[in-house]
């Protein structure tokens, strides 16, 4: 499940618990959500919230990828909050830890995109 949250100067995504390959429903519904924010949501800064994500493969990557270079384009950000040691692992063996900045909670990481 994914939840959307305005928040001043931002949008939050809210990701559910489980994002891997088999999963196909979860991953459709994640990604339509992000690429469509990624295109459309004013200012373009997202959050992307994983606090209740517990397990994420590479095809989220591939949409967190995708979602990040739509934002890009449109001069916009992209953090992520929330990341579980898991989570967090993955991201960091893929080396995308260095491209996107992490922060413990949303407030935070709200706070980073608006000032940018």
């Amino acid at each position: 499940m994914v939840n959307l949250i305005s928040w001043p100067d931002c949008t939050i995504v809210e990701l559910g618990a489980r994002y891997d390959s088999l999963d196909v429903d979860s991953l459709e519904e994640a990604g339509g959500v992000l690429l469509i924010q990624a295109a459309t949501v004013k200012p373009p800064r997202i959050v992307v919230d994983f606090s209740a994500t517990t397990f994420i493969g590479s095809t989220l990557i591939e949409l967190l990828i995708r979602t990040w270079r739509r934002l890009d384009q449109r001069g916009g950000d992209m953090v992520l909050c929330g990341l579980t040691p898991f989570c967090a692992e993955v991201l960091h063996v893929t080396q995308l830890d260095t491209l996107w900045r992490s922060f413990p909670t949303r407030d935070e990481a709200a706070e980073a995109v608006v000032r940018g």
